[in-house]
């Protein structure tokens, strides 16, 4: 969660992009919510339990239902968690079969039912205990998995690389590298799939610009490097006191709209694009209307901003946690109202925004 706790040219591939999917040219006045490749949800629950632990008890993909009401709703695009350590137990070695298997029929079950699957490891930056660019998890080996990942869905339809969950206590220097050596291992594969490239400090919106002492996201993943050019950034908000999404309060939600417009501008000013990948808030109002202003802005401004993808839904959560939209006896959640009312209709041509 985000913060638990000179004019560049556009590359080719990002000009070639938007007259792909017919993205208005900085105007919000012409723009909108089914201007955005992306409207999604996170479907929680791969991603938790120990790497031995039983699916359906100890972890959870998708049901069948669930990925039913949310395609019902609307709803384009999942982001799908998962565990780094339940599908490559040993690190530079071979997928776990089963693992691979499970993970197999929840992107293609997710795609039957019209969803792009952002493929998203949910560790933090971490492998187990030990951090990516340490002694133990180097960024070799972070490269090695994505290169294996990279061979089981190269270019495959609806199919996104989201490089790894909010990394927090990495230096973004060597978590530069570690993108890079990622980036280089899935082109090396020949997967032309979009890859979302999170920043360190948990990738959050508020503090994409700040310098915790060895650069800022906004400074150093300038530096970015992909053979085909087809990535965008990933980032992470919330509303409450401190970015992490664990109070009801929505206290900070004009200085989360502040930092959407202070990095709209760096997008542009930059030729950049950027996606949503996790916010949320409670059913309290102004977390409502926070959500839903949210949506909206990134619709407004979707000459830089690809989409979101909504935290969370999924058979895992409870029905009383603050945030989820998992529906329930009494039926919808107010908060997916609320991203219903600015969701829009996607105008796209199937494939439009694939990317590929």
């Amino acid at each position: 969660m985000d913060s638990r706790s000179a004019t560049a040219p556009w590359p080719a591939f990002r000009t070639l992009f938007a007259t792909a999917v017919a993205l208005m040219p900085l105007s919000p006045a012409h723009a909108g919510s089914d201007d955005l490749c992306f409207r999604g949800v996170n479907l929680s629950g791969a991603e938790y339990g120990e790497v031995d632990g039983i699916e359906g008890t100890h972890f959870l993909y998708p049901t069948e239902k669930t990925k039913t009401y949310f395609a019902e709703k609307g709803f384009d695009t999942v982001r799908l968690p998962f565990k780094w350590e339940r599908l490559q137990p040993r690190l530079g070695e071979r997928f776990d079969s089963a693992e691979m298997e499970r993970l197999r029929n929840a992107v293609d079950g997710l795609r039957a039912k019209g969803f792009t699957v952002v493929l998203d490891p949910h560790n933090f930056g971490y492998y187990g205990p030990d951090r990516v660019t340490s002694e133990k998890v180097s960024t070799r080996q972070f490269a090695n998995f994505w290169t294996r990942l990279a061979v089981e869905f190269a270019n495959e339809d609806h199919v996104v690389f989201g490089l790894m969950n909010e990394p927090y206590d990495i230096s973004a220097t060597n978590w530069l590298k570690a993108v890079n050596g990622a980036i280089t291992g899935i082109r090396a594969a020949k997967a032309r799939n979009l890859i979302l490239v999170p920043g360190t400090h948990w990738s959050g919106v508020r503090s994409w610009q700040v310098d915790f002492g060895s650069g800022s996201n906004a400074e150093v993943m300038l530096g970015v490097k992909d053979s085909l050019d087809r990535y965008a950034f990933e980032v992470h908000t919330y509303f409450d006191e401190d970015s992490s999404g664990t109070h009801a309060e929505c206290t900070k939600a004009t200085e989360v709209a502040a930092s959407f417009d202070k990095m709209t501008t760096w997008l542009r000013q930059h030729g950049q694009k950027a996606f949503l990948g996790e916010f949320g808030g409670s059913h309290q109002p102004a977390c409502l209307e926070a959500i839903a202003s949210t949506v909206r802005t990134l619709g407004d401004n979707s000459d830089v901003w690809l989409g979101w993808t909504y935290w969370a839904g999924g058979d895992w959560w409870s029905p009383t946690e603050n945030m989820n939209i998992q529906p329930t006896e009494a039926g919808d959640k107010p908060q997916l109202l609320s991203l219903l009312s600015e969701m829009g209709t996607s105008s796209k041509a199937p494939g439009a925004c694939s990317m590929q």
